[in-house]
């Protein structure tokens, strides 16, 4: 997938307009939920809590929340091609979960139909990119949404510590055929998300258009088809985790010990920027990123 800001605030009131504050949680949809959980623990995570009334678990690592739904009734799992699990929502920690979701929708979004069950806590939210969700989380810090919705699981630390020092480093989507200029303009309009200039580059997949958020936490990648391969019609969606750790080489020595598998060729092999793992259960792959602390 650097962190310096580029000089694109030329309006001053556009700088963070949703008091955005960094990723909250990543949801997993899928019918397989065993499957991804065991490639989820080789990355690190450790399932922590299951959701109250849905078939939800919360997985955590260091400050990583992750949450896979197997929901059955959820559109979005049912609508997974082969119970492939996919990237279906980004939760931002924002200020006020309320005010970000109404300048939202003042801009356009479509809304995301609530349907919290008694005990439950509503979090607002929008459409994404093919069917995905992001939702505004405002209750982040000391009194959180897992303490409402979430039963902890027995006997398990709550609060795991991360691997080799990782942490979210963004998020990569696939858009269509020449929509990078409408996507760069949602992103702008819609989040305060910022340009990174084309020489600034991370990891090792050149590729796409590098976005910044505007708390600087994380970055967004959007990446059009190859214009080589036949894949014009393929669907909008979010397609990969980036994951950030100050030192490369170590993390992907203690993942290929636990199992994890890397993309090595003679284009694309671990090397000191990032690396790529093995995309496995049709879907799923993980980009790590140095990452400077």
């Amino acid at each position: 997938m650097s962190q310096q800001t580029p000089d694109r605030e030329a309006v001053p009131e556009m700088a963070n307009r949703l008091g955005i504050d960094g990723i909250e949680f990543i949801e997993y949809a899928t019918s397989r939920p065993q499957a991804l959980g065991q490639v989820l623990e080789s990355m690190g995570f450790r399932p922590v809590a299951r959701h109250r009334s849905r078939e939800i678990i919360l997985y955590r690592q260091g400050g990583m929340n992750l949450v896979v739904n197997a929901h059955p009734d959820d559109a979005r799992v049912s609508a997974t091609v082969g119970g492939h699990p996919m990237i279906s929502a980004v939760a931002f920690r924002v200020q006020d979960a309320l005010k970000a979701h109404t300048r939202c929708m003042a801009l356009g979004a479509w809304d995301v139909p609530s349907h919290v069950q008694a005990m439950e806590l509503h979090i607002p939210g929008i459409r994404g990119p093919g069917g995905s969700r992001f939702y505004f989380v405002d209750r982040w810090q000391e009194f959180s949404i897992y303490d409402i919705d979430f039963v902890p699981i027995p006997t398990v630390d709550l609060k795991p510590p991360a691997l080799a020092g990782m942490s979210y480093f963004g998020l990569v989507q696939y858009i269509g055929a020449a929509r990078s200029a409408d996507w760069i303009a949602y992103y702008e309009r819609m989040f305060d998300f910022s340009l990174i200039p084309d020489e600034q580059r991370f990891g090792i997949l050149p590729k796409g258009t590098l976005m910044r958020s505007p708390c600087g936490r994380f970055l967004w990648q959007l990446i059009e088809p190859d214009p080589m391969m036949d894949d014009d019609e393929a669907p909008e969606c979010l397609q990969r985790l980036g994951i950030g750790v100050p030192d490369v080489n170590a993390a992907v020595s203690l993942l290929k010990s636990r199992g994890v598998e890397f993309v090595e060729s003679a284009q694309l092999h671990p090397e000191d920027r990032g690396a790529l793992t093995r995309t496995v259960l049709g879907a799923v792959s993980f980009e790590l990123v140095h990452q400077v602390v």
